[in-house]
C-alpha cells in the first residue's frame, strides 16, 4: 500500500475520533459509504450511514467521550487495524474507560464500508498471582 493511501486512511480515522471528542458531524458523508456497517464492541451494530449519523447524534444527547487515544495502525490491501485508548462520561454520572482495536475496511472510493470495534478491559490482572488455584475478580463486566 502506497503512503498516500495509507496516510488519507488515518486522517480518516483521525477525524471520526475527533467526531466524537467535539460531538460535531464533519464529515460523516465523506468519511462513510452510504451503505456501511458499524459493529460496536458490546453489541449494537448499525447499517448504512444514516443510522451511523443518527446513533452519533443521539448518543452525544446521552454522553461525552473524554478521551480517544490512538494508539498503532496496521494497514493491509483495502483493510486497517487501529488500537486506541477510550474513555467516556455518560450523563446518568457512569464513566467507562477500556481499551480496544476498530478492524475497518473501505471501498474503492476509500469510504469506510465496515468498522468493528472490539473492547479490552483496562483493569487486567492476573487469576494466578496467588498461586495455582485461579482468583477472579467478583464484577460487572464493562460493555463488552
Amino acid at each position: 500500500m502506497d503512503t498516500t493511501r495509507r496516510r488519507h486512511r488515518e486522517a480518516q480515522v483521525r477525524q471520526w475520533f475527533a467526531m466524537w471528542l467535539t460531538k460535531q458531524d464533519t464529515g460523516m458523508e465523506t468519511l462513510f459509504a452510504a451503505d456501511a456497517h458499524y459493529i460496536e464492541s458490546w453489541g449494537p451494530e448499525y447499517h448504512g450511514r444514516t443510522n451511523i449519523q443518527r446513533w452519533f447524534a443521539e448518543w452525544n444527547t446521552r454522553g461525552t467521550v473524554v478521551q480517544w487515544d490512538i494508539g498503532t495502525f496496521f494497514h493491509r490491501e483495502d483493510q486497517a487495524v487501529v488500537s486506541w485508548h477510550f474513555c467516556a462520561a455518560m450523563e446518568d454520572g457512569t464513566t467507562q474507560s477500556f481499551d480496544g482495536l476498530s478492524l475497518l475496511r473501505w471501498n474503492d472510493r476509500e469510504e469506510i464500508c465496515f468498522l468493528q470495534e472490539f473492547g479490552c478491559n483496562q483493569h487486567r490482572y492476573d487469576p494466578y498471582a496467588q498461586g495455582d488455584t485461579p482468583v477472579f475478580r467478583d464484577e460487572k463486566p464493562l460493555w463488552f
